[in-house]
């Protein structure tokens, strides 16, 4: 069988993606800031991944992985050459020099494109029925990076596995936390579904020659004909993520969930009430019981509230996504509206600084 040509938007998070993708003998080219290009090009990349009964995680080095990896800047690719385009920065990024213009080619490109963002790319939300897309636009950050994608050709992979990149590591190595699954939603093109698809199977065959022998990894590729289970991650990242966020400060996520179990449960099971008024079925969605099980072994800060401490001017507004959601089914919960106003008032004093620090 002919192999793919994948182009992912984001080294960091997408260099988990990639190393199993690369399994299949696959080509994929990363496109990242030009030090972590020449890096990547010189060193490849590692991806350490726990595994259940080991005491030591399993470290994959792309360059001996069957496929071929290779890193470039924004300018430096054309999205025709591709088979799937996979987007792995933040939403807020999206919007930034190179990247903004990058974008633009490949939504013109038609190219099927999966995010892996924690976010849904706008045109993802025309796809819901039940929800007005225009009406969530305050939640995005350049919302008119989105305006020439066709939402056929674009779907949602719910990033449920978690990652981090060691802070004394070099930045082409990442480190798996939580070993779960990717949840994709199909496409409204054949030819995506079919690409996915094959994927899937490839990453499910895929094995490791470990010194006890061959193994499996964990962290799957799993397709799914709803177009819902994606938003299972809504209900984690109100209960977990956006609750890391502080008045002056951050906490773990296990911190945020298991600090108050009831509050918690409270806001996760309102999130997944809002998804079920928007069309999904109980069946595709996360009880809170598994999802509270994961997060003790959550044992950093979530992403958006590291972005928050470090003076971020922007950050990924899922928070308001699903409060404007909530609001078109005449929903709201108190917690989540205390969530968006401290987010909004971290961001204000965040912006408030850069003046005064440059």
């Amino acid at each position: 069988m002919s192999t793919y040509n994948v182009l992912i938007l984001g080294a960091s998070y997408g260099s988990l993606l990639a190393s199993k993708i690369l399994f299949g003998g696959h080509s994929v080219k990363l496109v990242c800031l030009p030090p972590e290009a020449d890096l990547i090009n010189s060193e490849g990349f590692r991806v350490r991944i726990p595994i259940r009964g080991r005491s030591e995680p399993v470290e994959l080095d792309s360059r001996k992985l069957p496929g071929r990896v290779s890193a470039a800047g924004a300018t430096g690719v054309d999205p025709r050459e591709y088979d799937l385009i996979g987007l792995a920065m933040q939403e807020p990024q999206y919007g930034s020099p190179g990247v903004r213009e990058l974008m633009n080619a490949v939504a013109t490109s038609r190219v099927p494109c999966m995010s892996i963002m924690n976010m849904p790319p706008f045109p993802y939300m025309r796809r819901v029925p039940g929800i007005d897309s225009e009406l969530l636009k305050p939640a995005y950050t350049s919302p008119e990076v989105w305006k020439e994608f066709d939402p056929a050709t674009l779907t949602l992979c719910s990033p449920d596995p978690q990652a981090i990149r060691p802070a004394d590591e070099k930045a082409n190595v990442l480190q798996v936390t939580l070993p779960t699954n990717f949840k994709v939603a199909r496409f409204d093109t054949e030819k995506g579904n079919e690409i996915v698809q094959r994927l899937e199977t490839e990453i499910d065959a895929a094995r490791y020659d470990a010194p006890e022998g061959r193994i499996q990894l964990p962290v799957k590729l799993r397709f799914y004909d709803s177009i819902f289970v994606p938003l299972a991650k809504w209900a984690m990242l109100m209960a977990g993520n956006y609750r890391c966020i502080t008045e002056d400060g951050m906490r773990t996520a296990r911190e945020a969930v298991h600090s108050d179990l009831e509050a918690s449960r409270s806001i996760y099971d309102f999130v997944l009430e809002v998804c079920v008024k928007i069309g999904a079925s109980r069946d595709e969605l996360v009880p809170f019981e598994k999802y509270a099980t994961a997060a003790e072994s959550l044992s950093r800060p979530s992403s958006a509230a590291r972005a928050l401490n470090n003076g971020a001017l922007n950050i990924e507004r899922a928070d308001k996504l699903v409060q404007l959601a909530a609001k078109q089914k005449g929903m709201r919960h108190p917690a989540l509206d205390e969530i968006v106003t401290l987010v909004d008032r971290r961001l204000e004093a965040n912006r408030k600084m850069k003046p005064a620090a440059a």
